[in-house]
C-alpha cells in the first residue's frame, strides 16, 4: 500500500515537540550496608582513640588457704588505640545556563548534583571501610590523612590462603593484609573462623561477603539442594541466616566489599567516629558558574578486634 499524495507525515513535518519523560532512572547500587549498620560516635581530634580492656587469664589453681592474708592480683591495663580521620569530598559544579534553561527529570540542576554526590559519597565511605586494604596514614601538608580500613584491624581470628598469604603485622590499624593464594569458600573454613572468635570472645552476628561467594555460601549445609514450597510456588536456594554451634548470624551480600573476603562481625564493636558530619558547602563563585562541596571527616573505630574476623583469600569466579 503506498501513502497518499499530499499527505503530511511526521518524517517531513517541522516543530513537532520531543516526548521526553521526566523520570530518571538510575540502577547504580546505593546500599551500603556496613557503614549504614554503624553505631554514630563524636570524634574530637584527628587521631580518634578509644580504649580496649582484657581480663586475666582463667585459672584452675585458684585456691586459697583459710586465714591466709590475702596476696593482690597483677592489674592488665588498658590498651589504648586509634584511628585517623580520613576527609572525603564529591564537588558539584553547574553553569549559570544550565541553572536558568528549562529541565526534565528536575527542576535545579545543582540541588540534583548534590543529592548525586552525597550518594557517591557514601559509596565511597563503604568502599574505603570495607572494599579496600588500607593502614592508618596520619597524612601531612601533600599526604591525605587515611583511616584504616576494616582489614587492617583482623588479625587473630582469620583463615587465609597460602604463598605469601598473611594478618596484618599489627592489630592497630598500622599495617595492611597481605594476600595470599585464592582458594574456593568452604564451610569449614567459615567453622574455623567461627571456633576462633568464640575462644577469643566475641560474639558475631552477621556475615558479610560479595556476590560470588554469598552464592557459594547458599550451597552449605541445608542448602545444598534447593527446595520447593509447592504451596506458595517458591522455590528457596538461598542462605541469609547462619545458625552455627556460636550463634545465629545474618547473611549479607556487599556490592562495595572485596569480592575475595568473608567478614565475620560484631557489629556493636564497630562504629563510625566522625569529626565532621556530610555537609555541604557553597564554594566561592570564580566564573559563571556555581560550585557546591559535600565534604565528611570520619574515622572507623574498632572496639575490640577480637570479636571479629574473616575467611580471606577466596576464589571470586
Amino acid at each position: 500500500m503506498a501513502l497518499p499524495a499530499d499527505t503530511v507525515t511526521t518524517y517531513s513535518s517541522v516543530g513537532n515537540r520531543e516526548d521526553l519523560s521526566d523520570i530518571i532512572y538510575n540502577v547504580d547500587p546505593t546500599d551500603t550496608p556496613f557503614l549504614s549498620g554503624l553505631e554514630r560516635v563524636k570524634s574530637t581530634a584527628v587521631n580518634h582513640e578509644w580504649q580496649t580492656q582484657a581480663l586475666a587469664a582463667a585459672s584452675a589453681s585458684n585456691a586459697v588457704l583459710e586465714g591466709d592474708d590475702a596476696t593482690t592480683d597483677a592489674a592488665t591495663p588498658t590498651v589504648r588505640l586509634g584511628n585517623i580521620n580520613q576527609i572525603s569530598d564529591k564537588v558539584a559544579r553547574v553553569t549559570g545556563t544550565q541553572q536558568a534553561i528549562d529541565k526534565a527529570g528536575r527542576d535545579n540542576e545543582l540541588d540534583y548534583q548534590k543529592i548525586l554526590k552525597g550518594k557517591e559519597l557514601k559509596r565511597d565511605m563503604e568502599t574505603t571501610l570495607v572494599g579496600s586494604n588500607q593502614a592508618k596514614v596520619t597524612g601531612d601538608a601533600s599526604t591525605a590523612r587515611k583511616t584504616a580500613s576494616v582489614l587492617s584491624w583482623l588479625k587473630t581470628n582469620t583463615d587465609k590462603g597460602g604463598g605469601a598469604g598473611a594478618d596484618p603485622a599489627t592489630a592497630n590499624g598500622a599495617a595492611i593484609r597481605t594476600d595470599g593464594t585464592q582458594r574456593p569458600f568452604t564451610e569449614a573454613q567459615l567453622k574455623a573462623v567461627l571456633q576462633k572468635i568464640w575462644i577469643s570472645g566475641g560474639d558475631p552476628d552477621k556475615i558479610m561477603l560479595g556476590g560470588f561467594n554469598k552464592q557459594v555460601m547458599s550451597t552449605f549445609t541445608g542448602r545444598g539442594t534447593p527446595m520447593e514450597d509447592t504451596k506458595s510456588k517458591k522455590i528457596v536456594a538461598t542462605v541469609d541466616v547462619y545458625e552455627s554451634d556460636f550463634g545465629t548470624l545474618k547473611v549479607v551480600a556487599n556490592r562495595f566489599s572485596r569480592a575475595r573476603d568473608v567478614l565475620v562481625l560484631q557489629s556493636d564493636m564497630w562504629a563510625l567516629a566522625t569529626l565532621r558530619n556530610m555537609k555541604t558547602i557553597p564554594l566561592a563563585v570564580t566564573g559563571d558558574s556555581l560550585r557546591h562541596q559535600v565534604i565528611t571527616e570520619y574515622a572507623l573505630e574498632s572496639r575490640n578486634e577480637l570479636s571479629s574476623g574473616g575467611v580471606f583469600d577466596l576464589t571470586t569466579s
